[in-house]
């Protein structure tokens, strides 16, 4: 075989799959395309067959451009939390609910009833979440009994993938951390919280570093995808974690900062020191941590934005052979720091950390007949900086200091962005030149794993190049902090009437 990785990435909205070579180097690149469904309040899944169907045409077209024989390896990253039940056969038994679905709130009560919330966080390091993977598949054991009844394992969004490329189950430590059953310390699953909660301990798959090679492309896999039949498939990881290690973050204090459908970040530790406020999980490099926060609205509040008042930006972006975003980004930037007072609360599908709250609600605050859509369009820029800001103090708190941030995500091509955040944290901001980060960390977990890397540091020396760096600007912080303020205020005072209270 050649001497391209091969990385795929799960998301939200779209896979993508990309090729590099050893250096780190984009060699091809194919993106497509799959919906959300919405089909209750509080739901939001997706069918894990549309993954799979983008992924066999993704990889089709970029091996037209490659060729299948170049490929020595293939890495795979997915969006957090799923719960996939497939049978025995390998088939999927319904949609998967996704990161961002609470609907088992009941079931999160019942296991902290039965078990304790402290005796649970001592073991996963995380509290007890309707969006993590355990409650869900509790939720399918309480509402879709056939369905529990059938399964014969619970995957993740990468495991998947990787069932479908090798026909072999895995976990990857990275993603144990949607799992209440999973012991973070000690890497393996516990029995005695299964028994109490009534969970079926063959449910779990077995447990993998992510950059261990699970199996190899099938002959079946190999007439979908076009690769070659004995390619091998590393388990893979959590998405963040992969685009951690896709900017370099591979030792203790360094960090990452996520700008794509949902915002966040991640913090590098050298053990697994916990917050109720924030998620903690195995990073896919061995021996260490991320403690993450992250909001659910991000890159995703922007693009809900520019669809919905930006017709004019698409118009220009036409005319001028821009794009909408570009057009956006230079009328956000006509309006001086802290928007005229315009807050943006980004909460639009409730949101994870650090509050954690299902109910929380967007809002736009102080503007008047003076603000313009500029004025609208940098707040909610700002307001998901405050988001990446109330994370940033909490991991402090935490003892997890990053005084830089390596960004990742769509939104690090937005120059006006980038600023916005290093002024409103206070931190330096590093670009790296790849825009496929996360892709690039599949592919290096894979690399390792065949031995093209003897380890992840060569990898992140070879393959990690900076392209911008924002440093915050002193002047701007007085307008972002006595904005700031507001911003975490407003959610303390309206929380009552998002949650139904005030209204009683």
């Amino acid at each position: 075989m050649g001497g391209l990785l091969l990385g795929i990435d799960i998301g939200t909205s779209g896979c993508k799959v990309t090729a590099f070579t050893r250096e780190g180097r984009v060699a091809a690149h194919v993106s497509e395309g799959y919906p959300v469904h919405y089909p209750k309040p509080g739901h939001a899944e997706q069918d894990p067959e549309d993954w799979w169907g983008a992924v066999c045409r993704a990889t089709r077209r970029l091996l037209e451009q490659t060729g299948a024989a170049e490929i020595c390896g293939v890495g795979i990253d997915g969006q957090s939390w799923s719960a996939i039940p497939i049978d025995k056969t390998g088939a999927v038994l319904c949609p998967t609910p996704i990161w961002m679905d609470t609907r088992s709130i009941d079931q999160c009560g019942r296991m902290i009833q039965t078990c304790g919330e402290e005796t649970l966080f001592r073991l996963s390091g995380n509290p007890v979440q309707p969006s993590y993977t355990l409650p869900k598949v509790l939720w399918y054991k309480d509402n879709l009994p056939q369905v529990y009844a059938r399964a014969d394992k619970i995957l993740q969004s990468n495991s998947f993938i990787a069932y479908r490329l090798t026909g072999v189950c895995s976990q990857d430590h990275s993603q144990g951390y949607g799992w209440n059953c999973y012991d973070m310390a000690a890497g393996k699953w516990d029995a005695g919280v299964c028994q109490a909660l009534g969970l079926r301990s063959g449910l779990l798959p077995p447990l993998y570093h992510s950059h261990e090679i699970v199996g190899r492309v099938t002959r079946e896999a190999a007439g979908q995808t076009g690769l070659l039949e004995g390619t091998p498939v590393a388990a893979g990881g959590l998405d963040a974690a992969c685009g951690a290690l896709g900017v370099g973050v591979v030792q203790p204090r360094q960090a990452q900062e996520q700008g794509g459908q949902a915002g966040g970040m991640s913090i590098c530790m050298d053990a697994p020191r916990a917050d109720r406020r924030l998620i903690l999980g195995a990073h896919v490099v061995p021996g260490t941590w991320l403690l993450q926060g992250g909001t659910a609205g991000g890159g995703g509040a922007v693009n809900w934005f520019s669809s919905q008042f930006g017709t004019a930006w698409e118009t220009a972006a036409r005319q001028k052979g821009t794009s909408s975003f570009a057009e956006m980004d230079a009328e956000a930037a006509q309006v001086p720091a802290g928007s005229g007072g315009v807050v943006f609360l980004p909460y639009l599908a409730g949101e994870r950390s650090p509050i954690w709250d299902p109910d929380a609600k967007g809002v736009f605050y102080g503007f008047g007949f003076s603000s313009t859509r500029g004025h609208f369009a940098r707040s909610v820029m700002e307001g998901v900086a405050f988001s990446l800001r109330h994370n940033l103090e909490t991991a402090e708190e935490a003892g997890a200091k990053a005084p830089v941030l390596r960004s990742m995500g769509g939104a690090a091509n937005s120059a006006l962005w980038m600023q916005i955040k290093a002024d409103v944290t206070r931190r330096t901001l590093e670009v790296p030149a790849s825009d496929t980060a996360t892709a690039l960390g599949a592919a290096i977990l894979a690399g390792v794993g065949v031995g093209m890397y003897d380890s992840f540091e060569q990898a992140a020396e070879l393959t990690i190049k900076l392209k911008r760096t924002y440093r915050p600007d002193p002047g701007r912080g007085e307008a972002y902090d006595k904005n700031y303020q507001v911003y975490r205020a407003l959610y303390e005072r309206l929380r009552p009437v998002m949650d139904g209270r005030e209204a009683k």
